[in-house]
């Protein structure tokens, strides 16, 4: 079992940065892939980035390739996400998510374990 919680939302202008962190539980952390997906109002839950046990592997949606980086300190059971450059339309809920296999994430969109999310909120 895995319990996610996320931080570090807000509001921000276009153009701004803002950093995300999950924070995990359980002692097993550093054997799962970790991802973020996002939600805006109205519209489905998209995949944005994800990355392996080890940290070696990455990947990105189209939409945050260049401008967001994740990254994991598997010593202190956290993830982050870095977003730079932010947008009016990255304005969404963003979650973490957790699950043995890295393919699961990233081409199935789909995770054991979830957040509830952070709101991210982008002014024009």
């Amino acid at each position: 079992q895995v319990q996610l919680v996320e931080s570090g939302g807000g509001l921000v202008q276009a153009g701004g940065s803002l950093r995300l962190s999950c924070a995990a539980s359980g002692r097993t952390f550093s054997r799962y892939a970790m991802g973020w997906f996002r939600q805006a109002p109205g519209k489905e839950r998209e995949f944005v980035a994800a990355v392996n046990w080890s940290g070696t592997t990455t990947s990105y949606a189209d939409s945050a390739k260049g401008r967001f980086t994740i990254s994991r300190d598997n010593a202190k059971n956290t993830v982050y996400l870095q977003m730079n450059s932010l947008k009016p339309e990255d304005t969404a809920v963003y979650s973490c998510a957790a699950d043995n296999d890295l393919h699961t994430i990233v081409v199935v969109r789909k995770a054991d374990y979830w957040g509830q999310g952070t709101q991210v909120t982008v002014s024009s």
